[in-house]
């Protein structure tokens, strides 16, 4: 029998994944020593492997078949545009993807003249202002602190997570619109899903149990 690999993005989707895994059987002991500096932990007797990659990889591992299972945010489903199925949604790690900015920017949004929007997530962006909008922006992509770029006037508004938004609220910043609901998702390479499908759908079936 062969190894069915999961890819989990690291952090605490990894954490809350590897706990309801636990609920169903699916455990490996290894990845609980926090002084393993493994990369690829195992489960001989269940033939199953685990690795823990940065979100944005997860799905590239998923689509080119390195990894048979992946866990990870639908944000990042969304950002990376891979040839993967998303076969479940996980319920946790619950938050929304937002237009962001200061209150004098709502008269902006609703103007037809171009404006900046910084964001980790160019994709998303483009894809919310340029097809659902119909908006002309400027994207400017950064990789922290979002919430600076209009503070310093490096753009109008962002797009961004927010869970609570009080990191927004401490800033001067306030949802402008929602633009999706996010959370862990389960996806599956396309392959795999044909290879191994007894094995994969049992594993989605016990998981849709727990939800």
């Amino acid at each position: 029998m062969r190894y069915i690999t999961f890819a989990l993005a690291k952090g605490r989707l990894a954490k809350t994944a590897l706990a309801m895994l636990e609920e169903i059987g699916i455990t490996c002991e290894e990845m609980k020593d926090p002084n393993s500096r493994k990369l690829i932990f195992v489960n001989e007797e269940l033939k199953l492997k685990f690795f823990l990659a940065k979100a944005p990889d997860v799905p590239t591992y998923v689509e080119y078949g390195a990894a048979d299972i992946g866990v990870v945010g639908k944000d990042t489903i969304l950002e990376e545009h891979k040839k993967i199925y998303e076969v479940l949604d996980l319920g946790f790690g619950k938050c929304r993807m937002c237009v962001a900015g200061p209150k004098s920017a709502r008269s902006i949004l609703d103007g037809n003249d171009v404006f900046r929007v910084a964001t980790k997530y160019p994709n998303i962006a483009k894809d919310y202002f340029y097809n659902k909008k119909n908006q002309s922006v400027e994207i400017i992509k950064l990789n922290g602190s979002i919430e600076l770029a209009p503070i310093v006037g490096l753009s109008e508004v962002i797009v961004d997570i927010v869970e609570t938004g009080s990191t927004l609220r401490e800033n001067g910043l306030e949802v402008l619109d929602d633009i999706c609901q996010l959370s862990a998702r389960m996806v599956i390479n396309q392959v795999s899903m044909k290879m191994e499908n007894e094995r994969i759908t049992n594993i989605i079936d016990k998981l849709r149990k727990l939800l």
